[in-house]
């Protein structure tokens, strides 16, 4: 009697014991309730499992239901604190929650933890130019590129870094390896024309801003920058464009128009 109500039990129990490939499965079909699900059966049983855990924590970060990703984060870290990729994704978490400083913190652990992870050194980089430290970011995201030199995005974010340390020449650099990846942002093309303009490469300046305006007309910024460049050789050409930015508001271009009526 013992024994088969010992085999009613294993039974009953492996109805509720969850398999961590199916789990997966749902996860990346995108079936995050019925994946969270899965794993929360897995747990019930082994409740250390770091893979499941890690799995319901990105099931919840992709629902958004981010107190219960981060109470799954640091159960992991808790268990095995050389967990990169839990740290990365407490870091994660704090960039979309604003919370900059936490996100940097938390992604410099990641990074040490796995020094050859792209994902997160780019997304330090990135952290680290919302926190204003520009050459660590810089230095970060140079590490990224040397992981995955054909990746396009790491290269804008190095032009933003070196722009805001005053590195005209390195942001036109920068921004030239990225738009021979990706030719159409109108970012990198506005960031490398105004570095352009600032360097005095007007003709330059012009045809990126060229670009940008022909994307998107109503860039005033763009449109008033444009003017400045050319002022010098095509003022009429120049006040016009300077002209129209300031009757839409561009606030460079209305300081002008009121130093040349003045």
């Amino acid at each position: 009697m013992l024994k088969i109500s010992f085999v009613l039990l294993l039974f009953c129990l492996g109805g509720c014991i969850g398999q961590f490939q199916k789990g997966e499965s749902y996860f990346h079909n995108q079936e995050y309730e019925k994946a969270i699900s899965e794993f929360n059966r897995v747990l019930f049983v082994s409740i250390t499992d770091l893979k499941s855990l890690h799995l319901r924590a990105r099931a919840f970060e992709e629902l958004e239901e981010y107190e219960k990703a981060i109470a799954d984060y640091n159960r992991i870290v808790s268990l095995e604190p050389t967990y990169a990729q839990a740290w990365a994704g407490l870091g994660k978490i704090a960039w979309k929650m604003n919370k900059l400083a936490d996100a940097e913190k938390h992604l410099l652990k990641a990074a040490m933890h796995d020094p050859n992870d792209y994902d997160i050194l780019l997304l330090l980089g990135r952290t680290m130019i919302k926190n204003q430290r520009f050459q660590s970011a810089e230095e970060f995201i140079q590490l990224a590129i040397d992981k995955q030199p054909d990746e396009p995005t790491p290269y804008f974010y190095l032009g933003i870094a070196r722009g805001y340390q005053g590195d005209g020449l390195g942001v036109v650099t920068a921004m030239n390896a990225y738009l021979s990846r990706e030719t159409d942002n109108i970012a990198a093309h506005y960031n490398r024309g105004f570095a352009l303009m600032k360097l005095g490469y007007n003709d330059w300046a012009i045809e990126d801003f060229d670009a940008v305006l022909e994307k998107e007309p109503n860039h005033y910024e763009a449109m008033a920058r444009r003017g400045i460049c050319f002022l010098e050789e095509q003022p009429s050409r120049g006040m016009q464009d300077i002209k129209k930015a300031a009757d839409n508001g561009n606030q460079l271009a209305m300081s002008i128009v009121q130093q040349f009526g003045k």
